[in-house]
């Protein structure tokens, strides 16, 4: 019998399974995967000592089929800390089923638990599915901001 998807918290137990997902979410992105240097500092910084990042898991049937990572930053006008997403991913033969709205309901549940004044996340500018599901939840695009990004 088919359970329908719960949104939990990852645990360390977890890691293989977002690892997988976070590599489909490369391929999806036509972006490189992580190395493994990368992979063992996400497992650290997620379900190490003092976790920088967190992530929540979908799951049903025991297996996992999406993921949500966030952390939270600070806005200087709204005196108030703000929920970053990260990244927000399902499988793609899972998608269309409700569990993006699931992760997103548990996402604003946790930055109001957090006190926080918002929630932000970037959306590339051809992923048409993502941006009409952001929008449909009442989300708005800053057209005002551009985001740059220096590597280093």
């Amino acid at each position: 019998m088919k359970k329908y998807p719960r949104i939990r918290r990852a645990f360390k137990k977890d890691a293989k399974e977002i690892l997988r997902l976070i590599n489909e979410l490369a391929d999806f992105e036509k972006l490189k995967k992580p190395d493994e240097a990368a992979r063992k500092r996400l497992i650290e910084d997620s379900f190490g000592k003092n976790p920088k990042l967190r992530i929540l898991v979908a799951e049903s049937d025991s297996r996992i089929s999406g993921y949500a990572i966030y952390f939270f930053t600070y806005s200087s006008f709204l005196a108030k800390r703000t929920l970053y997403l990260e990244d927000i991913f399902i499988t793609e033969s899972l998608r269309n089923n409700g569990i993006g709205k699931l992760f997103m309901d548990e996402l604003i549940k946790i930055a109001r638990k957090n006190k926080c004044g918002r929630m932000e996340w970037v959306v590339l500018d051809w992923n048409i599915n993502a941006i009409k599901f952001y929008e449909r939840l009442g989300a708005k695009e800053l057209k005002e901001w551009k985001t740059y990004r220096m590597v280093l």
